[in-house]
């Protein structure tokens, strides 16, 4: 892994899964490139659409609770990238690189790719009321089952004190999430410390970290989440964008029910919205897709109040038009339902098609131009305009979704760490 090289690009579960299915599909070819242009201009800023997206929303309680960082270690963040990434003779992975640098607005030539990454963020936050904020990822490193760091499985790596950093230095705007490997000797003193600088969840990617819920080594975070009241979510459904140690099995939405058990609050990433999974309830195991188990467990009374789904990724266009349909029209699901954007992929022109989501009956083809206007200003806006505007059968995302309502405070079963 050459840590050194200028364009390295890490935070990668951003990548985004089907990339280059979307790259390469022929209705994209049009806007394949984020044309990254500045703050909206006044008459768009006042469009009724804009407007509109805003009211009933708390402001103070807005919150994206999917966002990514990117960086190449230039300003000492510690982020790391595998070397794949730079590497002509690999042309998929350089060409996701330059993608995903064009999705965050960042120029390959920027002085520094971190600070420009962070920079673009701030501003495309400022397009949004005082009191809006989002949650940033770290991610660490893949571990064998030995628990040592794997750098030959690790696609990236985004320190928690990176992500620590970056949200004390915005306290108006960014939240942090840890990210520490179960496996790890030290998981337990590391979350604790993580929890204590005060980051708000813990994240994984089982598949791509090597992490497999139902180890026992997993079980004292999971005591320690419950006893904070601390959520983790967990990347559910199949990942394409970061390989990893291709675990697939371990994305399986069932499997969360191993810290459910313990009574640990978990935020299923994406609603488990893409790529199939075994059905591990049924004795000949056959593969289905991700969302029906996602669906079962939410409807598994004893998982009310645990089990939650974040919508990031979930209107992208490889989902399907049934998945859609079923997160606005499930109305008994919204309260356990929070929006998140999987920040930079919305700046990712290919993966989003409104007249795809107009052809499904979930948005008025009027709305497609303003929202198509606003995306080349401001991704984040588009996406969360976007969730705004969609209905189903006349039943859209309510306010709640976006406030992250499901997210109060849980006091604490047992106090310290």
């Amino acid at each position: 892994m050459n840590l050194g090289r200028r364009h390295a690009l890490c935070c990668g579960a951003a990548l985004g899964a089907g990339l280059f299915t979307s790259l390469m599909s022929p209705p994209a070819r049009a806007a394949l490139r984020n044309p990254c242009r500045g703050a909206l201009p006044p008459a768009l800023a006042q469009h009724p659409m804009v407007l509109q997206a805003f009211e009933g929303i708390d402001a103070a309680r807005l919150v994206d609770t999917h966002a990514h960082l990117l960086g190449n270690g230039d300003s000492g963040s510690g982020c790391t990238v595998h070397a794949s990434m730079h590497q002509w003779w690999r042309p998929t992975e350089v060409l996701r690189r330059r993608a995903i640098l064009n999705a965050a607005c960042v120029a390959a030539d920027a002085p520094s790719i971190d600070r420009a990454y962070v920079q673009r963020l701030q501003e495309l936050a400022a397009g949004f009321p005082t009191g809006a904020r989002w949650w940033l990822y770290a991610f660490d490193r893949a571990h064998d089952n030995a628990g040592r760091p794997d750098a030959e499985h690790t696609t990236f790596h985004v320190p928690n004190a990176y992500a620590e950093r970056i949200a004390r230095e915005n306290p108006g705007r960014f939240d942090w999430v840890a990210s520490v490997h179960p496996y790890r000797e030290d998981a337990v003193p590391t979350l604790a410390a993580a929890l204590d600088a005060g980051a708000v969840a813990l994240k994984w990617l089982p598949s791509a970290m090597n992490i497999d819920l139902a180890d026992a080594r997993c079980k004292p975070v999971y005591e320690l989440l419950a006893r904070r009241g601390v959520p983790v979510v967990v990347h559910c459904g199949e990942e394409k964008a970061v390989p990893g140690a291709e675990q697939d099995a371990y994305g399986n939405p069932l499997a969360v029910r191993a810290p459910l058990a313990l009574g640990v609050r978990v935020i299923v990433a994406h609603c488990a919205s893409l790529g199939r999974a075994r059905d591990t309830d049924r004795r000949n195991a056959p593969l289905v897709p991700a969302f029906d188990l996602f669906a079962r467990l939410m409807d598994e009374p004893a998982h009310r109040g645990l089990l939650f789904g974040d919508l990031s990724a979930v209107f992208q266009r490889n989902r399907e038009p049934a998945v859609w349909q079923a997160v606005l029209q499930r109305r008994d699901w919204h309260a356990r339902l929070l929006h998140g954007s999987d920040h930079p992929l919305p700046g990712l022109m290919p993966l989003f098609s409104p007249p795809a989501l107009v052809k499904a009956g979930l948005l008025a083809e009027a709305d497609v131009p303003v929202l198509q206007a606003v995306r080349e200003h401001n991704a984040l806006l588009f996406d969360f305009m976007l969730k705004r505007r969609l209905r189903w059968q006349g039943q859209g995302l309510p306010a709640a979704v976006f406030e992250g309502a499901a997210l109060s405070p849980r006091p604490a079963t047992v106090s310290g760490g």
